[in-house]
């Protein structure tokens, strides 16, 4: 294929080996145009949560389409939306009753963020503008979420500088990391909107782990310091840690989450910033400048909706929470033959990612093209090598992926000779 006129992502375009073509997909397999075909480990980027082509999606969206495949949201509603945010607000914990639709989880990331600052202002509370993230953590690629993003180990660091300055400190983890984040909230409440995190993981920042303890100290010590606290659930959400959402697993309630990722089931793009009844309370007003101005073209996309409402009743008519809660174990064994390999530093799991931990960054092109010499589609970044596979993936291609990557790892490829 003439590709010239691609800008791909993440890519020194430069330097960059031809990417491989797909040209059709089916429950958690991708068929290349050469013939080959690849068993995701990956989900498409933690999307496809119920693998890839999966009928009751599919023919949701092909009614929708008969229908009405877009109508513009600002005068308009339609019942795809009207039904989702409903849904939602049920799911998701506590009281995060106001749903504020979008396009992509950065974009949902911007949306709480500027609901956060300007709750404060709506009350009438000047200077908290800053945010409190946590090292280690990412939150995307747009600028204020690239600002909370980890400073400088993030693949963000060269605009530095640039980006809105925030605070940041380590996730409360033990007495040590619990004292300093009491700290800096007792001393910077006063200019903080919000605090950020992803529960349980850690996601592009290197899919590191933290207990359902820490997590619910870090809300403990947000309230006690009255500011808000955002859940950044667009890879943790929709059953990836074994819990529907990972505050469940801490019985937190944040004051404004954040979706994505598997909310269509990976069928196209659409995010969603929910938000608690006092948030929403701030803006309720007869003032129009107390409204939230932001608006995204595509905002809650008919099509989207249709495919969003369709994967969640696969989530209530199938057993995919139990499905990602079982496969823990089944990665963690798979996994456990990479242990005491050189270079590997650690093998974990959480509900349904898997991750082996290396002591450097490997050349990432080399082991993706070892892993497709294997018929599997596993991409490393930083220093892991990780599986998120579909929820409801078969037991025996769970097998082949953790063979994959002992495999891979006992014999690593040479590096790629091109710079």
């Amino acid at each position: 294929m003439n590709s010239q006129h691609l800008w791909r992502p993440y890519t020194q375009m430069k330097t960059a080996r031809a990417p491989f073509e797909a040209v059709r997909t089916e429950g958690s397999r991708i068929h290349l145009a050469d013939g080959r075909v690849l068993i995701d480990g990956v989900a498409s980027w933690w999307t496809a949560c119920h693998g890839y082509n999966h009928p009751h999606i599919r023919e949701a969206v092909a009614r929708q389409l008969e229908a009405m495949p877009h109508v513009m949201f600002g005068g308009f509603t339609h019942e795809p939306a009207e039904t989702l945010a409903a849904r939602l607000a049920k799911l998701t914990p506590g009281d995060l009753n106001h749903v504020f639709f979008s396009d992509s989880g950065s974009v949902a990331v911007e949306v709480a963020m500027k609901m956060a600052v300007q709750y404060w202002l709506n009350r009438g509370i000047a200077g908290r503008t800053k945010f409190l993230a946590f090292r280690e953590g990412y939150h995307g690629d747009t600028l204020g979420a690239m600002s909370v993003c980890d400073p400088d180990e993030s693949m963000h660091s060269h605009f530095a500088g640039w980006l809105p300055q925030q605070l940041f400190a380590h996730l409360p983890r033990d007495a040590d990391s619990t004292a300093v984040l009491e700290a800096v909230l007792a001393e910077k409440a006063g200019t903080i909107a919000a605090v950020i995190v992803e529960p349980l993981i850690q996601g592009a920042g290197g899919m590191r782990f933290h207990t359902a303890e820490a997590l619910a100290t870090l809300a403990r010590i947000a309230k006690a310091h009255d500011v808000l606290l955002i859940a950044d659930e667009i890879f943790t959400g929709f059953g990836r840690t074994g819990a529907m959402f990972a505050c469940d697993q801490a019985g937190v309630v944040p004051d404004i989450m954040c979706l994505s990722k598997a909310l269509t089931g990976g069928t196209m793009s659409l995010a969603a910033t929910l938000a608690s009844d006092a948030v929403f309370e701030a803006f309720w007003s007869d003032d129009a400048a107390k409204a939230l101005m932001h608006g995204p073209t595509f905002m809650a996309n008919p099509l989207a909706c249709a495919a969003a409402n369709a994967s969640l009743d696969l989530f209530e008519a199938e057993p995919r929470v139990e499905q990602a809660r079982a496969m823990e174990a089944k990665l963690l064994q798979g996994l456990s033959a990479c242990r005491g390999l050189r270079g590997v530093v650690d093998v974990r799991a959480k509900g349904a990612v898997g991750v082996v931990q290396l002591d450097q960054a490997p050349d990432r092109e080399a082991l993706k093209r070892a892993f497709v010499d294997r018929g599997v589609w596993i991409r490393p970044f930083g220093d892991i090598v990780y599986l998120a596979p579909a929820l409801n993936i078969e037991n025996a291609d769970i097998a082949r992926l953790c063979e994959a990557v002992v495999s891979v790892l006992k014999d690593p490829p040479a590096a790629d000779p091109r710079p």
